[in-house]
């Protein structure tokens, strides 16, 4: 990511916030332009700058904006929530994955009772994804949905119609 720091002659977020002079090879300038402030601010508050360098330093080159970037996450996350960081927002979302996965399942279940009790089959329930069609003596397909056996299009046919 190419700095615009240098090219203006503007310090790069991590030199104005530190109030120092931005040299041509200062090792925060790539990583936080001086549009971004904040992202600095919260990442020196966090890690401070000197574990920062290190860090950025002891990285390979092609890896180091993605381990800023993460820094920089991980800071915001700690402002937020202290205790936990990422951790925490981490928690939150796989605890409601498995509330959602509950209540899929839940409906799931309801789908099976449904599709049983509407088939009255002696048999077992259709798999998921599947459902039971009953077929009359005149050869008609009735579905477990009454709208679905009404008239397709109005021609009076009771046959479910056709696509």
């Amino acid at each position: 990511m190419a700095s615009s720091s240098h090219s203006s002659n503007f310090p790069c977020a991590a030199c104005k916030f530190l109030r120092r002079k931005c040299m041509p090879d200062c090792v925060f300038a790539p990583y936080f332009p001086p549009e971004e402030p904040q992202k600095f601010i919260n990442v020196h508050k966090i890690f401070g700058a000197s574990n920062v360098s290190k860090l950025i330093n002891e990285v390979a080159p092609h890896q180091r904006e993605d381990a800023v970037n993460s820094l920089a996450y991980e800071a915001e996350a700690r402002l937020k929530d202290p205790v936990y960081g990422c951790v925490g927002a981490i928690s939150i979302l796989q605890r409601q994955v498995l509330r959602l996965q509950r209540e899929l399942d839940a409906i799931h279940a309801d789908l099976i009772r449904y599709a049983t009790a509407t088939c009255n089959c002696n048999e077992m329930p259709p798999p998921l994804g599947r459902t039971c069609f009953h077929h009359n003596s005149s050869g008609n397909i009735y579905y477990p949905n009454p709208r679905w056996n009404e008239p397709y299009g109005g021609n009076g046919r009771s046959d479910g119609g056709s696509l």
